[in-house]
């Protein structure tokens, strides 16, 4: 049976990411880094969103396609440089995805809905971008959070959380408390939200 457009679209996505050469170690097994992130971003989004939109599916899948192409050292090391680079790299993943997805056959309408969550316009009016953003928020404290905090001190870690806090919505306020943190991240957690 022919894989439809989604699926290929998804391989294709999935491909890209497999050329990462920076790794991440589960469980004694290196993953390319954007690799392990893309199928956790999808898995978390299902949980989070069971009835999430093909489109959705998609842009949570590209969210971070190719990230490694642009370093971070490539822009000033401060905070307006951070954003810059961030700024830039949703460009490039939402270009990429807008090609992959033409190559498939998806058609313009389908395409510029895609990048437009992966751009995350209209971030807290527009249902799409916003549940992208509490699925990246929460696949950072599902898998990320205790890591991190391991290397930064309390006041820059509830810093990020209340960051992070403000950027989700209600729904995802919700999930993110009921994630498995260690006691210590808990604490760090109640202490940012409140």
């Amino acid at each position: 049976m022919k894989p439809t457009r989604f699926e290929t679209a998804i391989a294709l996505i999935d491909k890209k990411n497999a050329e990462d050469v920076n790794t991440y170690q589960v469980s004694g097994i290196d993953y390319p880094k954007e690799l392990l992130y893309s199928q956790r971003m999808s898995r978390k989004l299902l949980q989070f969103n069971s009835n999430a939109s093909k489109a959705l599916q998609i842009a949570a899948r590209a969210q971070h396609i190719a990230r490694w192409e642009i370093a971070r050292n490539s822009y000033p090391m401060d905070r307006v440089g951070y954003l810059k680079w961030r700024e830039t790299l949703k460009k490039m993943h939402a270009n990429l995805t807008a090609e992959i997805l033409e190559v498939v056959g998806y058609d313009t309408q389908f395409i510029n809905r895609v990048t437009s969550i992966i751009l995350k316009k209209l971030i807290k009016k527009n249902e799409e971008s916003q549940t992208l953003e509490d699925t990246i928020c929460l696949v950072f404290l599902d898998y990320y959070f205790e890591e991190f905090a391991a290397k930064h001190d309390d006041e820059k870690i509830i810093d990020i959380l209340k960051k992070t806090w403000v950027k989700m919505s209600a729904k995802g306020h919700e999930a993110a408390l009921k994630l498995p943190f260690s006691d210590k991240s808990l604490a760090l957690v109640k202490q940012a939200i409140t």
